[in-house]
């Protein structure tokens, strides 16, 4: 059998699955949630699935096929391929994961978790953000700019809701379902009532010792039926964002800080790595007793010297009469969102004066509500999309 009767069988026998399991209720609206979006979701198969014929091919033969899958689709929505390979089985599934490198290894984007894995040290990953004014919500997409064809890969997605002190950003694998009970659930981002300080909460433990605190403070026993079996137990406070006040209102800017509880200093220096979570530990995650989610203290399991992103300072154009910035074309409408995000580091700190002014994280507009984000080692998609997301935010204070 050839290699693309291979692909072509493959794609058959997915849309197969994807037929037999909208018969089931639920499993089929979370089935058509990943087609969606393109990504599959980080669970293992039904059992149903695991037998058949494909099931039993020879290891040797079986890395062969999809390491030349995972080769040949290296762009979405071709990329589908290798999705559909971790769908098989749980033989597939394995192997698939033990080929497909980390977006920091590779650059690209396969499975959900990559969404939680620092970028690539070399290039950064190009996305846009598209603002809905209407519904109120702010779609991630891989890629330059939108498509004609309106194919682009959906990464994440957000719902802005205000409130009486503070607005409240839902982030979720799909555009159509923010709830804190669904698989699809990520993390929030939250304000103060100024619109000067936000909180990112992940839904997912950044590190072992988060997690072991949370766990210790949920050991006790629940009646199942006033637990959500997807419900998390916490929100786990990652980062916090601060806008400086603009007291004297003076021309410029917005003047941001960024504090990454959970990626130390040392990320950023020769030899230093971030942390790389490999899986969603959904099935490990203690369960909440109350509908409210309980959101985790900073300092658990956190950094003493974590890193600190700040603005890259503008410089004044004479002619234009406006601040600029260098955002290699990125970037065509003059807009106070607009900025990028460097280290903020000390002489003490070690790090070279080439990666003090390596841009981690640009954000800027395009279009009537379009927006473009590129990120880079050491952050994340969902830490770069959420750092985007408060700058959407009103800010009369910081103008």
């Amino acid at each position: 059998m050839s290699f693309k009767n291979i692909v072509r069988e493959l794609r058959e026998m997915t849309d197969g699955i994807g037929s037999m399991s909208r018969r089931r209720g639920i499993e089929g609206k979370q089935r058509r949630n990943c087609t969606r979006s393109h990504i599959a979701p980080d669970i293992p198969p039904s059992e149903s699935i695991t037998e058949g014929r494909w099931a039993h091919l020879p290891p040797e033969l079986l890395l062969d096929i999809i390491r030349r899958v995972e080769e040949s689709e290296t762009s979405w929505p071709a990329r589908t391929v290798v999705v559909h390979c971790a769908s098989v089985c749980k033989p597939w599934r394995d192997i698939t994961k033990e080929i497909v490198k980390t977006p920091e290894e590779c650059g690209r984007i396969t499975f959900p978790i990559s969404l939680k894995q620092p970028g690539p040290r070399d290039s950064p990953i190009q996305c846009y953000i598209k603002r809905d004014r209407a519904t109120s919500t702010f779609r991630l997409y891989f890629g330059l700019t939108p498509s004609e064809d309106e194919s682009d890969k959906l990464l994440l997605a957000a719902r802005r809701t205000r409130r009486a002190t503070s607005t409240e950003f839902l982030i979720s694998l799909v555009a159509d379902d923010f709830s804190r009970a669904s698989s699809t659930y990520v993390g929030k981002l939250r304000s103060n009532f100024l619109g000067t300080k936000f909180s990112i909460y992940d839904s997912q433990p950044p590190n072992e010792e988060a997690f072991q605190a949370n766990h210790s403070r949920s050991s006790r026993r629940f009646h199942t039926k006033q637990v959500s079996p997807r419900l998390p137990a916490c929100n786990y406070n990652i980062a916090t964002i601060s806008y400086e006040l603009n007291v004297l209102r003076t021309r410029g800017p917005r003047r941001m800080n960024c504090s990454l509880h959970y990626i130390p200093i040392s990320s950023v220096q020769e030899g230093g790595t971030a942390p790389t979570p490999k899986s969603f530990p959904q099935d490990s995650l203690p369960l909440s007793s109350s509908p409210s989610v309980k959101e985790q203290p900073s300092s658990v399991g956190g950094y003493n010297d974590h890193l600190i992103l700040k603005n890259k300072s503008p410089r004044w154009h004479e002619q234009l009469q406006c601040w600029c910035l260098n955002f290699k074309g990125r970037v065509t409408v003059a807009s106070v969102k607009n900025f990028q995000l460097v280290a903020s580091v000390g002489s003490s700190h070690n790090v070279s004066d080439a990666e003090q002014n390596k841009v981690i994280l640009q954000f800027g507009k395009i279009g009537q509500d379009i927006f473009t984000m590129d990120y880079a080692y050491p952050i994340s998609a969902y830490q770069a999309f959420a750092i985007c997301l408060s700058s959407f935010d009103t800010k009369p204070a910081c103008e």
